[in-house]
């Protein structure tokens, strides 16, 4: 996988576990706070979409992980 693929597959993963543990509807709730960290991870898709810079690309290359979408 490549660092673009990892990115979004880490943002759908955190925007569900973060909506599952926050909805009161859901069966994980724990705590409608849960959703200030759904808002987080929107955000920092919308500062990478206008920057072009993602610090969990950065990491990820320094891992070794291939660029590219």
């Amino acid at each position: 996988m490549t660092t673009g693929r990892i990115v979004r597959f880490m943002a759908g993963l955190f925007v569900l576990l973060s909506l599952a543990l926050g909805v009161q509807g859901s069966p994980l709730f724990v705590s409608p706070w849960w959703l200030a960290f759904t808002a987080f991870v929107g955000a920092n898709l919308l500062q990478s979409s206008l920057t072009r810079w993602c610090f969990m690309e950065t990491v990820l290359r320094k891992f070794g992980v291939q660029s590219g979408c």
